[in-house]
């Protein structure tokens, strides 16, 4: 029989205080993911994530690894319940492509908590607090906004950061420089053009500092053999490769996030349902926008994943 399912994760802005308290508590395997989490960084991250305070878990270092270990968490709590899950590929966006990558195999759950952990931190320092930010454009095409982008650069950075379908592009860069695209945007007919509250201007040039700092922690890693294949942020293609697995998570650090393009493959590629694994249902909206025959399940608390029947099964 031919497998048709998908697992999909999210990235950072899915984060909330208690998230994955209730499922640790009704399922040991998921408690048992957050004890891993806590023995790795030798910090609450548990207590972080299932209490707050809210200002230190969305700290990107911190949100990082609690968005990653509810994933994971969802994820041993479904196979605890009904057994493997029979998957064909994964994907994440953004930081969700670790989840991914732990979800088929190539990376251990311990290692990867520890290296989003220094993700989020060398994030952080890439760029002094205050110099950079980011922006949703809704309602332009891609190719303009690529092309506002530059005109609006003036020897500055700002760049496409995320492609999520939909005609929403996210936008990365110098604080100044956003803002003059966000006002070109607006002149060309943008419906919207939204400043994010994010802490650092991910997935652009700017980040290189950090990239260069996870190339350097992830050559000291073993990476194994994928079960299936995880969509790359970075090329949009399905990759199934342990040796370019380390270079195409150096590169979406500085690299936009082609996540309509990965959903667009998943389609292309036959998949017909997914599970959304961890904080939250952003996924299953976007998804909905890009590829309407896929069917999104989101998964995240305990009744959620008792009420799963024969999906990916």
């Amino acid at each position: 029989m031919t497998i048709t399912t998908a697992l999909l994760f999210p990235g950072q802005g899915s984060q909330k205080v208690g998230m994955g308290r209730e499922l640790a508590r009704e399922f040991e395997a998921a408690r048992r993911v957050f004890e891993e989490a806590d023995a790795a960084l030798r910090t609450k991250l548990s207590r972080l994530c299932w209490e707050g305070p809210e200002d230190e878990l969305t700290r990107t270092e911190n949100t990082q690894p609690a968005i990653l270990t509810t994933s994971i968490a969802v994820l041993r709590a479904i196979e605890a319940k009904h057994g493997p899950i029979r998957f064909a590929a994964a994907a994440g966006h953004s930081l969700g492509e670790w989840s991914a990558l732990v979800a088929a195999g190539a990376l251990d759950f311990a290692d990867a908590v520890k290296l989003v952990r220094l993700r989020g931190r060398a994030m952080q320092e890439a760029v002094p607090e205050g110099q950079g930010a980011m922006a949703a454009i809704l309602g332009l095409g891609a190719d303009v906004i690529e092309e506002l982008c530059r005109e609006a650069a003036k020897g500055q950075v700002v760049q496409p950061a995320n492609f999520n379908g939909g005609n929403q592009v996210v936008i990365s860069g110098h604080a100044e420089a956003v803002e003059r695209a966000m006002a070109a945007a607006k002149a060309k007919g943008a419906m919207r053009a939204v400043l994010l509250q994010v802490s650092a201007p991910f997935h652009c040039s700017l980040m290189q500092p950090a990239a260069d700092r996870m190339g350097e922690a992830l050559a000291r890693v073993t990476i194994g053999e994928l079960r299936v294949p995880v969509v790359s942020n970075v090329e949009a293609t399905p990759n199934r490769d342990p040796d370019r697995v380390a270079d195409l998570l150096v590169r979406q650090v500085t690299a936009p996030v082609r996540w309509e393009e990965s959903v667009q493959r998943l389609a292309a590629d036959g998949i017909k349902d997914a599970l959304e694994l961890g904080a939250g249902s952003v996924l299953r909206g976007l998804v909905k926008r890009i590829a309407k025959e896929i069917v999104v399940t989101s998964v995240g608390e305990p009744a959620e994943v008792k009420q799963l029947k024969e999906v990916g099964r």
